[in-house]
């Protein structure tokens, strides 16, 4: 939907109407036939019709394009009064700046930022609402330190709402101490089978450097068995030379 004829002040040119909705055209677009329309409007109507609502002419989401410059800068500069010119704001201002203004206007309705209120009040009232809202928050004037609100003041008890915080802190401590001790046992475990595995290796390691071993002294064995043997027969043949 578009902006409000009425809103505007003066003459407003036709091409700057919506085809659809006949209000000032709002975040605009263009057909290839140069019939312009709202966004909201124009995709609204493409739901269920394939054509131009003006000239009915074929046209697709696809084919739409912006609004020409020179007609986006003749509608930004068009005049018009604050939507909320029925609650006092007298301010008129252009097409190109009214939302910034609106977003901003003191007579604007806002709802009260208390959690729990429904109120809604005028920008330029919050701070008188807020300081007499039943939902407002405050200090407890007794010093425990509690935030409470205004509509609590008669069931707040001091005393009963430490012992629940002391309640809550204590469980969360629990909780807390519950989640190391978890912790620390998941890390043991996960040490203890580590040293295992790593024993293990070791152990393999070790048998197999024993088999190492093993098989090096029977190598040497049989080097000192083949030297006896060599040498007996360098000694025979010795032997064998004298006697020639």
């Amino acid at each position: 939907m578009g902006y409000d004829i009425e809103r505007f002040v003066g003459y407003v040119n036709e091409g700057l109407l919506c085809s659809i909705c006949r209000d000032v055209l709002e975040d605009p677009l263009q057909a290839p036939c140069e019939h312009a329309f709202c966004t909201a409007c124009i995709h609204g109507w493409l739901v269920h019709h394939s054509n131009c609502p003006e000239d009915r002419q074929v046209i697709d989401v696809s084919l739409l394009r912006p609004l020409y410059r020179y007609m986006k800068n003749d509608l930004n500069r068009l005049q018009l009064h604050c939507r909320n010119r029925e609650y006092g704001c007298e301010m008129v201002c252009s097409l190109e700046s009214i939302d910034r203004h609106e977003r901003e206007c003191e007579y604007s309705q806002i709802p009260c930022s208390n959690a729990g209120c429904s109120v809604q009040v005028e920008r330029r009232n919050l701070d008188g609402h807020l300081a007499v809202c039943e939902y407002r928050s405050r200090e407890c004037p007794n010093g425990c330190g509690y935030t409470i609100l205004s509509a609590e003041d008669t069931q707040h008890n001091c005393v009963a709402e430490l012992r629940t915080e002391l309640e809550l802190l204590r469980s969360e401590m629990i909780c807390r101490v519950e989640e190391a001790k978890h912790e620390m046992e998941s890390r043991l475990d996960s040490q203890r089978r580590h040293m295992v595995q790593k024993e293990s290796i070791l152990q393999n390691e070790i048998e197999e450097l024993k088999s190492q071993m093993s098989r090096m002294m029977s190598d040497v064995r049989s080097l000192m068995a083949a030297e006896r043997q060599h040498r007996q027969e360098l000694e025979q043949a010795e032997l064998e030379k004298r006697e020639l």
